[in-house]
């Protein structure tokens, strides 16, 4: 017979069964949990699970489906995306980036905080995309992602733009970025597209050195 209990029974057991490959392990939620906003001491009781308003934007991102188009289990789909909005305004998913980073290469022998990245961009076609240039050098029409990666490629910081934008001036907000949130950040390297006075201007300013390879492989760090 199906009890209450029995429902209970079914929903702890439907926590530790993924059902979607994009769904949070029990280890990852554990490490993620204590970084939720704590419930206000007024007000009504906060009901929302925020394991499964993270679940939802794992499935959102991995399937690529829209906000309406979320599986019913979920959630109201108008509350997970009012969470979202105010994840991201709190800057939760950043937070949980730039630790796990850290905490992984910590398992690879690694200082948790990067002191050498890379920087490089990509052109990539983008025909919904409500603002659109034109990379003449790639002969694509689309948006540009400008990023800078620690030496084993963990990402450290992403800048997206219209594609006519050049490398040099996108990465002019990387620099920014990567000081704010990498501040052990001191070296970064690059191809011969940012060889430009005024990034490497403004990299000093940062007290960045732009080191630009032509050939050849680069140090880890």
């Amino acid at each position: 017979m199906w009890t209450q209990q029995s429902r209970g029974r079914m929903a702890q057991i439907a926590k530790k069964t993924k059902r979607y490959p994009s769904d949070l392990t029990d280890e990852e939620w554990e490490r993620i949990a204590p970084l939720m906003p704590k419930p206000g001491r007024r007000g009504r009781p906060r009901e929302v699970d925020f394991r499964e308003v993270i679940n939802a934007v794992r499935y959102l991102v991995r399937s690529g489906c829209g906000w309406r188009m979320l599986p019913v289990h979920f959630g109201a789909w108008q509350t997970v995306y009012g969470w979202f909005r105010e994840l991201a305004r709190r800057f939760l998913f950043q937070t949980i980036h730039d630790i796990e980073l850290m905490l992984d290469r910590e398992r690879c022998g690694r200082e948790q905080s990067p002191s050498v990245g890379v920087i490089d961009s990509q052109s990539v076609k983008a025909p919904t995309a409500e603002k659109r240039g034109f990379d003449a050098g790639k002969k694509v029409l689309g948006r540009k992602r400008h990023i800078a990666v620690d030496t084993d490629g963990r990402l450290l910081m992403v800048n997206l733009t219209t594609a006519d934008i050049s490398d040099s001036a996108g990465a002019q907000a990387i620099l920014d970025g990567v000081r704010k949130r990498w501040s052990w950040v001191k070296h970064l390297f690059a191809d011969g597209a940012y060889d430009r006075l005024k990034l490497m201007d403004k990299a000093s300013y940062l007290d960045f050195v732009v080191e630009v390879i032509r050939n050849g492989p680069i140090e880890a760090a």
